[in-house]
């Protein structure tokens, strides 16, 4: 099979725990590199048409800001594409999860532009995409653990943009 059919093929049940299966079915079937690449470009520009007012909006009390919700997109673009590197090049040492909420109280979103998180994501994703294209079949397929969880290389990239996909629904649902 070629890159294309293994990455452009949807990831098997026993390639990620069942929670994750929730983003990677809201992904559309077809190569998952275009799916991030198309994604990439219509995430950053739909962010660019947030008025910077908005920014700090929350829909009820104790729920994160749409800084903080585009912050939280950052953060899980890049603890994904490492744990897509690391699988990748077969390393087996499990990898930690993090906590969304810390990392979110850590992030000092309200202190950024919308516009500065939008170029953040765009910079992260287009580096991932570079990553991404460099793998072989091989490198597709192989496993790893995080989070408790095994998965496999092509998971984490379905699960990179079905994240992003439910995060998108969200924010125009109850935010915007």
């Amino acid at each position: 099979m070629t890159a294309d059919g293994v990455r452009g093929t949807r990831p098997d049940r026993g390639e990620c725990d069942e929670y994750y299966h929730g983003y990677v079915a809201l992904v559309p079937d077809g190569d998952i590199l275009g799916t991030l690449a198309r994604q990439r470009e219509a995430f950053v520009s739909g962010l660019r048409r947030i008025p910077e007012a908005k920014g700090d909006y929350r829909y009820a009390e104790g729920k994160w800001s749409v800084k903080e919700v585009i912050g939280h997109l950052v953060d899980t673009e890049r603890v994904m594409g490492f744990r897509s590197l690391a699988f990748a090049r077969g390393d087996r040492t499990p990898l930690p999860g993090f906590e969304q909420d810390d990392y979110v109280a850590g992030g000092r979103f309200a202190e950024r532009t919308i516009a500065d998180l939008a170029d953040e994501f765009g910079s992260l994703r287009d580096s991932h995409l570079v990553l991404l294209r460099s793998f072989r079949d091989e490198d597709w397929m192989r496993r790893g653990v995080a989070s408790g969880y095994e998965f496999t290389t092509r998971s984490v990239a379905w699960v990179m943009a079905g994240h992003v996909m439910h995060h998108v629904r969200v924010l125009e649902e109850r935010y915007l």
